[in-house]
């Protein structure tokens, strides 16, 4: 069920080594997702005060995931990891309808990155066992996805508890990996 078993699955270069930046607001659930996807236990996560690294090597694949803390604080730092990203994993609290706004003007700050430029982005949006999650529609108009040239995009509607649509979505993140020449 992990992202491991889905590499292994799309394998379509040897010894690529992929680096995926994992962002969004704090409480949104990053960090259950990569512990989701590295199979790890979800009981007991606290907030992200500066970043989780999970890094794995399997079948010819290097994966690296950066969590980055979402705290208003450390934003500012997330240009600091940038360099050589060669996907984007946004996370969205679903359930957060107040905070949709800064949500997505971060996402919009994010996407005029030069360094970001043309990298494949995924939008989770997550926390859709919740009976007040916004739909992945929703949030795609209310965020002006549609207006997004640069990149190809996906928006994946989720529970990182449940990992409901997660496997959905690292599928497509899987497919969507850049090759590169090293």
């Amino acid at each position: 069920m992990g992202l491991l078993s889905v590499l292994r699955k799309l394998k379509n270069s040897p010894d690529q080594e992929v680096r995926i930046l994992l962002l969004g607001l704090d409480n949104a659930g990053k960090t259950t997702l990569l512990k989701q996807l590295a199979a790890e236990d979800i009981t007991h996560i606290t907030p992200t005060q500066g970043f989780n690294i999970k890094s794995v090597q399997s079948q010819g694949f290097k994966l690296n995931v950066w969590d980055i803390g979402g705290q208003r604080k450390i934003r500012p730092y997330w240009r600091n990891y940038f360099e050589n990203t060669d996907l984007l994993i946004y996370v969205i609290d679903s359930t957060d309808k107040k905070r949709f706004e800064e949500t997505g003007q971060e996402l919009a700050e994010l996407l005029e990155e030069e360094k970001l430029s043309m990298v494949p982005l995924l939008i989770f949006a997550n926390k859709q066992d919740l009976m007040t999650a916004a739909s992945a529609s929703e949030l795609a108009e209310g965020l002006s996805l549609h207006t997004i040239r640069d990149r190809i995009w996906q928006i994946q509607p989720c529970s990182a508890v449940s990992t409901e649509g997660v496997q959905d979505g690292m599928l497509w993140l899987c497919k969507n990996i850049p090759t590169r020449t090293k």
